[in-house]
């Protein structure tokens, strides 16, 4: 493995060399400049991981060589030196994207501490770059936009983004995506939209289960002003908005019959009214809906339309929960720690082989949504440089314990010859006895003791 490369920018020669020896010895590569030209010379021809930068230069502005650095060399780390103690210069070094600040005379110590806090950073990122390379489904343009992580592995959680990106490949056709809370049904709906030719249109997410019923349809159509009581200005619906774009209907099984038949004709004619309005309004929306109710169970309830079924269910997608896809388990609490460590400025620790295993022996009734939140309250209670059992909480502790699969050999013949030899053994080889306790008869346990080859002598 290649050492870290690091510049070292400060026109005192003497601070310059002790500093590029001191580092050189700790197995650092160190490339030294004493202005602003030679500095952007080693940059251009070396990968530099981390700079350290005085702030007064001769003739130059140290700042203006981070702000140089932070717009061309992103992923470089930058730690500035000042013999002077201005607090206002520490802020904009700091605003500008420098890592840490030291002030002149600084003894090794710091400098070691700066940089131990540097290397982490770099580390944290390229574990979490690895971590997002391996194992995410999606590009990184997309991840972007939806602004939300999406990683597996497992076959079934490929067959669903597949089938999100067939969906998105005919930017018309109406999706429903099932699914348990907390298994990401509307990221699915985003890489959808934002996959396909609707994508520089507008996405918008309604939830139809927190908008009060009195008001769905306004939110849902738009209204015009004095249609009724609080109506005080003309106002544009979700469908008009959203048209060009997707509209997102999250928990479409509790939305009102009265609105169930009037999506179904903005879906079948591609047109709205407003409450009050006299005139129809054309709408181009592709409708993405979810739920995690039973809607077959609904229409035969008659709660739910059967010909509105039918139009939102054009291209269904399932989304199978994390309890039967254990091998997402792993890259996904991979992500969240560094995610999390990263996020709150901390030390990526390393994670307890028991961990997973305990994770993946988990029912997780609230999946992804769940596992993140454990992680989280994990990554800010532990004191320690690893995760173990001891930084989960009790009740997911105890859950675990609750939900532990059967572990034994599931062969039955296996097994039949197990629970023959200890009811022997517990009644003292007395057939009748051990027959009863078997729940069979005695003539059914002869059979199967000559089935088995089991001789009556006692067992051990």
């Amino acid at each position: 493995m290649s050492p870290i490369k690091v510049l070292i920018v400060d026109d005192d020669t003497t601070i310059l060399n002790r500093v590029a020896a001191y580092l050189d010895d700790r197995n650092l590569q160190t490339f030294t400049a004493t202005g602003m030209h030679d500095a952007q010379e080693i940059l251009k021809l070396n990968d530099i991981a981390v700079a350290i930068i005085d702030v007064v230069l001769d003739g130059a502005n140290g700042l203006d060589l981070l702000k140089m650095i932070r717009k061309k060399y992103p992923g470089l780390e930058v730690i500035m030196i000042s013999a002077h103690n201005n607090m206002e210069m520490v802020i904009e070094a700091m605003h500008e994207g420098a890592v840490d600040f030291i002030r002149k005379p600084f003894g090794f110590l710091d400098l070691d501490l700066a940089l131990r806090r540097t290397r982490k950073y770099i580390d944290i990122a390229k574990r979490l770059r690895n971590v997002e390379d391996t194992n995410s489904l999606i590009n990184r343009e997309i991840e972007k936009l939806i602004d939300k992580e999406f990683i597996g592995v497992s076959p079934q959680i490929r067959e669903t983004v597949q089938n999100a990106m067939k969906a998105a490949s005919d930017g018309d056709v109406n999706v429903l995506i099932l699914g348990e809370n907390g298994t990401g049904k509307e990221i699915i709906a985003r890489i959808i939209h934002y996959s396909s030719k609707r994508k520089n249109h507008n996405f918008t997410a309604v939830n139809c289960s927190a908008i009060p019923e009195t008001l769905l349809e306004s939110e849902f159509f738009g209204h015009r002003r004095g249609s009724f009581t609080d109506a005080k200005e003309n106002k544009r619906g979700l469908f008009e908005l959203a048209s060009g774009g997707s509209i997102f209907l999250d928990e479409i099984g509790d939305m009102p019959g009265n609105l169930q038949a009037k999506l179904l004709r903005t879906l079948e004619e591609g047109k709205i009214k407003q409450i009050g309005g006299d005139q129809e309004i054309d709408v181009d929306v592709r409708v993405i809906s979810a739920t995690n109710r039973d809607l077959k169970k609904m229409m035969d309830e008659n709660k739910f339309r059967v010909d509105l079924y039918h139009r939102i269910n054009v291209l269904p997608i399932e989304i199978p929960p994390l309890r039967d896809r254990p091998d997402d388990i792993e890259p996904l609490t991979r992500y969240f720690v560094n995610n999390f460590s990263q996020n709150k400025n901390r030390a990526v620790p390393k994670i307890k082989t028991e961990v997973f295993e305990a994770l993946k022996r988990y029912h997780f009734p609230g999946n992804v949504r769940e596992l993140k939140n454990l992680i989280e309250r994990a990554i800010i209670l532990t004191d320690k440089n690893h995760l173990d059992l001891q930084d989960f909480t009790i009740q997911f502790q105890e859950s675990r314990r609750n939900k532990e699969p059967i572990k034994q050999n599931l062969n039955l013949e296996i097994n039949e010859i197990t629970l023959i030899k200890k009811a022997l053994n517990a009644t003292k080889f007395n057939q009748n006895q051990a027959a009863k306790l078997l729940g069979i008869s005695r003539d059914a346990l002869i059979r199967r003791l000559k089935k088995h080859q089991i001789k009556i002598q006692k067992i051990v």
